[in-house]
């Protein structure tokens, strides 16, 4: 399991390498519809002040639009320091505090923050972006913990149409060990596992993180895909978070 204070510094690294590919605030974000660069900057600026303070309330608070975010002029240390405050209230992030799948410790939520983060650098950065293998391993496994977990569905209803009959399904990263994820009855499960699958997708583990959030097309050419297409096209359709 990574530990908060990694979690903690790799927040920092993704928010700085999001600060660094800010350009434009007027240009529109093609993976985000409907949005600007502005609106992604309040998005990041806001949503780590805003798990900080379900940290520090442990319980729920509404989700505020991004649009209706005053962006100071001196927007890039406004992120820097919502990034802290979030690492700061969480501490050793043992602390239980309310979370969409019922009560965690409150390091939920510094990981959370985290993998929102890197991937919304990966909006901006377009097809280079640098998230590191090991950080990209830990968001794939964070999806696939809420895609699989007990009353998961509750919260995004399309979840429920991952239930199956044994279809499997293979994430390769290069030179690292696969994710097995298998659609059951009473929905998907995952492991690490190199075992045969009805679908494999290989890929680098972060252009994996990438398929999987939806910012890289599966038919990319630095992706291989064998097997059942249309049971990974099924599972990206079910699986927008």
């Amino acid at each position: 399991m990574t530990t908060s204070d990694r979690l903690a510094e790799w927040l920092c690294e993704q928010t700085s390498a999001f600060v660094a590919h800010v350009r434009d605030f007027a240009v529109p974000v093609p993976t985000c519809p409907e949005w600007t660069v502005r609106d992604l900057v309040a998005h990041v600026g806001q949503e780590h002040r805003w798990a900080a303070d379900v940290v520090r309330t442990g319980r729920p608070l509404a989700v505020p639009d991004p649009r209706e975010q005053e962006v100071p002029e001196d927007w890039a240390s406004w992120l820097h320091a919502g990034a802290r405050q979030l690492i700061d209230v969480v501490g050793d992030g043992a602390a239980p505090v309310w979370t969409y799948l019922g009560a965690r410790p409150a390091r939920f939520w510094l990981r959370r923050m985290l993998h929102d983060t890197a991937v919304h650098h990966a909006d901006l950065a377009g097809r280079a972006p640098v998230i590191p293998a090991d950080l990209a391993e830990d968001a794939v496994d964070e999806v696939l913990g809420f895609v699989a977990a007990p009353g998961a569905a509750a919260v995004k209803p399309a979840l429920a149409e991952l239930r199956g009959d044994g279809q499997t399904l293979s994430l390769r990263p290069r030179d690292r060990a696969p994710w097995l994820i298998t659609r059951g009855p009473a929905g998907p499960t995952w492991r690490r596992g190199d075992d045969d699958a009805d679908v494999t997708v290989t890929a680098t583990a972060r252009d994996l993180l990438l398929i999987v959030t939806r910012r890289l097309p599966p038919d990319d050419p630095r992706v291989a895909i064998g097997g059942d297409r249309a049971l990974l096209d099924h599972w990206l359709a079910h699986t927008a978070l």
